[in-house]
């Protein structure tokens, strides 16, 4: 994603769901960098990676709306070579080829290896987590109990580190300018009890309210059956804190009963004053837009590179070490889509490391309870486009 100064990631759709309360780990400086072969990925020969040439397709779309930098493209610190424009969009073509002649799953592998190279970053395990695009009720005006979704405030400043200072690539500040400094913006309690001066686009109970903002972008619903989809526009600086933790250290709730579900079903059965105490020991907070221009309505929100996401096809990723439109192996060791390619679309406060992946599950009951439910160790493997036609 193309970064410019002082102006917010556009369509972040991605946070970290609250089972994940681990996430605070610190990131690898120089994480190494390890070529394997195709024939070392588990299930690899088994694998269709056809239905994931589509996702990969709308990636190379957004490469070709805007000037190339080739960091966009390869990890911060992989140093494993360059790849060009002129090979990057080759790359793009013979998918779009591909994709018209819809190949079969030994086809579709061949268009991998002959134009990637597999390579793990780090050598942790990796952990992954699920989310999905929630559905929550609404209205336009206020009712009692209800708190508003806010749309981005025109004070709230973001600024990409990474334009300063190379060492500062991939983090993020953001707050508002108070006579020519920069000041941390109010946090999640303080802008419900003072909502900065911006639109109002719904209101809604403050528990679903949470959970949109973990997830990042939703469907509100209206007593009409009419349906208004949302998604990122900014977050107010403060760093996310995981409520899972919250209840834990509380004892609310044991470690091993943390779940989005468990999580939903305490603050429902607390007091309002308890409920929002667990929720205000999270300062982040979210700001909305609505998402009124997609091109695809059966597809998921806008994720951080500025396409749809696709169910099962896209991850969130530390976009410090991976770039947008790399597809992304997957492999589970004990739950959900065991092992599959995706293509890495979003980012999110709460995805941080070198090995650590957020699969998009899409819209709906089944993809809420699976996205909810998943927190499962395994490995991330990054396919970088290579500059020749060499097969590995």
């Amino acid at each position: 994603m193309k970064k410019r100064l002082l102006t917010v990631t556009f369509g972040l759709a991605a946070c970290a769901t609250p089972i994940d309360i681990d996430h605070t780990k610190d990131r690898d400086e120089f994480p190494s960098a390890t070529i394997l072969k195709y024939q070392s990925l588990k299930k690899w020969r088994s694998h269709d990676p056809a239905p994931a040439i589509p996702a990969f397709l709308r990636s190379c779309a957004a490469y070709s709306s805007r000037t190339f930098n080739t960091m966009d493209f390869l990890p911060a610190h992989a140093g494993l070579g360059d790849v060009s424009k002129t090979q990057l969009d080759e790359i793009c073509h013979q998918a779009e080829r591909l994709a018209a002649r819809s190949p079969d799953p030994a086809i579709a592998r061949q268009f991998f290896e002959a134009h990637f190279t597999p390579v793990q970053l780090g050598q942790k395990e990796a952990l992954f987590t699920g989310y999905f695009e929630p559905s929550y009720r609404a209205t336009r005006t206020a009712v009692p109990g209800y708190v508003p979704l806010l749309s981005r405030p025109s004070d709230l400043v973001s600024v990409d580190l990474g334009q300063f200072s190379e060492e500062l690539r991939g983090k993020r500040i953001a707050g508002r300018v108070e006579s020519g400094r920069l000041l941390p913006y109010k946090s999640h309690e303080e802008i419900i009890s003072s909502p900065p001066e911006t639109e109002t686009l719904a209101w809604l109970d403050p528990n679903d309210l949470l959970f949109l903002q973990i997830q990042g972008s939703g469907r509100l619903v209206y007593d009409s059956g009419e349906t208004m989809r949302v998604g990122y526009a900014g977050q107010n600086g403060h760093n996310y804190i995981a409520i899972g933790r919250t209840l834990v250290r509380n004892g609310d709730l044991p470690l091993e009963e943390i779940s989005m579900q468990s999580i939903r079903a305490w603050l429902e059965r607390a007091s309002p004053e308890s409920a929002a105490q667990v929720r205000y020991s999270n300062p982040s907070y979210v700001f909305f837009r609505e998402l009124d221009d997609l091109t695809y309505p059966d597809l998921g929100p806008l994720g951080a590179q500025g396409v749809q996401l696709t169910p099962h096809r896209s991850i969130a990723v530390d976009d410090a070490y991976y770039r947008y439109g790399l597809p992304v192996w997957v492999e589970l060791d004990d739950q959900g889509p065991s092992h599959s390619l995706y293509i890495a679309q979003d980012t999110g406060g709460a995805i941080t490391g070198a090995q650590r992946g957020d699969l998009f599950f899409g819209s709906g009951d089944d993809a809420a309870f699976d996205a909810g439910r998943l927190k499962a160790p395994g490995r991330m493997i990054v396919f970088l486009p290579r500059d020749n036609d060499d097969a590995p």
